[in-house]
């Protein structure tokens, strides 16, 4: 199913000329590249291939929520750096990728489809959902697509929804899945397991000192949507073999500034260098939220109990 085509990024409308054909292009934020998503994208590469033109995967950074309500936006499944590459290695062509700022807000929505969605990517075929809405003046949905398609010369074809189990596929309910650490419920709804990926940076060096040595990988302004003690697997880059380890995420109000979140991984019956490599942890099992300690030595008791837990889980359930 995929393509064997140069993969290429744009971050902003004077680099389209990169795409050289017509193209089908489907709209979204694409948090988790879920199951939902999914179907969307493979209708998008199908018809790209019949038609002989580029499958384009348009997003927008920061998501139009997140500028809109940036305090109370809801956690993202993915980083953009993460989404992008799920985009590009599900089979899209292009990923256009446009800065969600004050100018883009104003559009309305006949701007947006003559100078971005015709002017812009140089649309021959557009798939979207099924509640699809977009300019300034809320006037964008799928009647109008069809009627400035008919006159511009691209067609457009909408998709209903996705359901797993009777459930509608959508990244809210993936992060109500997460929160329940329901992680099987969550495969099922991505279509993989649910993994953060990053690169390792050094830290404070207080895990070593405890006795837990952890590789860090700092979120920056990635609020993840899940926090707390998990049994993870981890790959690391360069290392052929996938690990157990525990994990924390959040602030670590124990030792932490309370705002800056981190992912921590200690890697059960490793003892090696890894900074600056890339790993993705995936969440398999979790022991218990974060929680703020009186002290250090009873940071470090809880940490050795949280280890023991989860050494004991794994090998009940994946040695069993």
């Amino acid at each position: 199913m995929l393509k064997q085509q140069k993969k290429t990024l744009i971050r902003d409308l004077q680099r389209s000329r990169l795409i050289d054909r017509r193209s089908v292009v489907t709209i979204g934020s694409f948090d988790g590249v879920h199951l939902g998503h999914q179907a969307i994208l493979r209708r998008v590469i199908d018809q790209a291939e019949q038609l002989g033109s580029s499958a384009v995967a348009m997003t927008f950074e920061p998501q139009p929520q997140e500028y809109f309500s940036a305090q109370t936006a809801p956690p993202r499944l993915m980083r953009l750096r993460e989404k992008i590459e799920a985009l590009l290695d599900f089979g899209m062509d292009t990923v256009v990728c446009l800065r969600f700022n004050e100018a883009l807000r104003k559009l309305t929505a006949e701007q947006f489809v003559r100078d971005v969605l015709v002017g812009g990517v140089n649309t021959q075929h557009l798939i979207v959902g099924d509640d699809f809405r977009f300019g300034c003046d809320r006037k964008g949905d799928f009647q109008m697509l069809v009627n400035m398609g008919g006159e511009l010369g691209f067609t457009v074809q909408e998709t209903q929804t996705i359901e797993v189990e009777q459930q509608r596929i959508s990244s809210t309910l993936v992060r109500q899945r997460l929160e329940e650490s329901n992680f099987r419920q969550v495969s099922a709804l991505l279509g993989r397991p649910f993994a953060i990926t990053g690169k390792v940076t050094y830290g404070q060096q207080l895990g070593r000192k405890l006795g837990f040595p952890t590789a860090n990988v700092n979120l920056n302004r990635f609020r993840a949507p899940l926090a707390g003690v998990y049994a993870v697997l981890v790959d690391i880059e360069g290392v052929g073999s996938r690990l157990r380890g525990a994990a924390n995420v959040g602030v670590r109000p124990t030792i932490g500034d309370k705002v800056k979140p981190i992912l921590e991984v200690h890697l059960l019956n490793f003892n090696q260098q890894i900074y600056g490599r890339r790993i993705s942890v995936e969440f398999v099992h979790k022991v218990r939220d974060e929680k703020q300690f009186a002290s250090l030595d009873d940071l470090s008791a809880s940490i050795r109990d949280d280890v023991t837990i989860i050494e004991q889980w794994f090998e009940q359930t994946l040695n069993p």
